[in-house]
């Protein structure tokens, strides 16, 4: 399949870049030449603004060739069916027979806690109550700008089944090394084989987080029932074992 814009298979896409540069009918037609360079076709630049001295804003129309092979994906989110609350709750019960133990925090500088607030929190999110609110979860969340070090101690210290760590700052590779230094940490305490290491954000993929050493990735949209089920249903599987 190719990418659609105005007509099925047309082929065309959006793109937005900066240039150092001062904006200019000049720097329109630098912008243009550069998609150009990139393979597309029939480049149109929609914008181009100055956003600051010496630097302009792009936002350009092109079309390419590529196609993709729908078949040809991997790295989809853990799939399963998302258990009500209740049924959660239930599982907890029967399967595991104690209390499960979560902790999350979002990690490094990072400050952004809407999405780990959005699993945790007891309000939830999209009408999907969070962790807080199951009766058999006990919740410890951190906030934000906790080290890995910090967090790891902690999960050591209370014993969680689960820890949850959210990354939204992404420059210049921070929350690859921030999530990775998270698992060495939980591997140096000597409890990586026990605990379950999930790992959340908008560019987060099943892939990435696999390649890190977590067991499961959740990026945009995810409700706190899916990351409750996944938990329920890896620890019970694991005792199991």
């Amino acid at each position: 399949m190719r990418p659609y814009g105005d007509t099925l298979d047309d082929g065309m896409v959006q793109l937005s870049f900066t240039l150092p540069i001062d904006w200019s009918e000049e720097a329109d037609d630098l912008a243009r030449r550069l998609v150009a360079k990139m393979g597309f076709s029939d480049v149109a630049i929609a914008e181009g603004r100055r956003i600051a001295t010496g630097f302009s804003f792009f936002v350009v129309y092109a079309k390419t060739l590529a196609t993709v092979d729908p078949s040809v994906a991997v790295a989809a989110a853990p799939r399963f069916e998302a258990m009500t609350m209740q049924a959660v709750d239930a599982f907890v019960r029967e399967r595991i027979g104690r209390t499960v133990r979560v902790a999350g925090a979002c990690i490094g500088t990072d400050s952004h806690t809407v999405g780990i607030d959005a699993i945790l929190n007891m309000k939830g999110y999209k009408g999907d109550y969070g962790l807080e609110r199951y009766n058999e979860f006990e919740v410890f969340n951190l906030g934000s700008q906790v080290s890995p070090e910090e967090l790891a101690r902690f999960a050591k210290e209370r014993a969680v089944d689960a820890v949850l760590v959210s990354q939204l700052v992404t420059q210049k590779g921070s929350d690859v090394h921030n999530f990775t230094a998270l698992i060495e940490l939980l591997e140096a305490h000597g409890i990586r084989e026990r605990v379950l290491a999930i790992c959340g954000g908008p560019r987060v993929t099943n892939l990435l987080a696999a390649e890190l050493g977590y067991d499961a990735g959740f990026g945009r949209g995810t409700l706190p029932s899916e990351v409750a089920t996944f938990i329920v249903r890896a620890l019970a599987e694991r005792r199991s074992l």
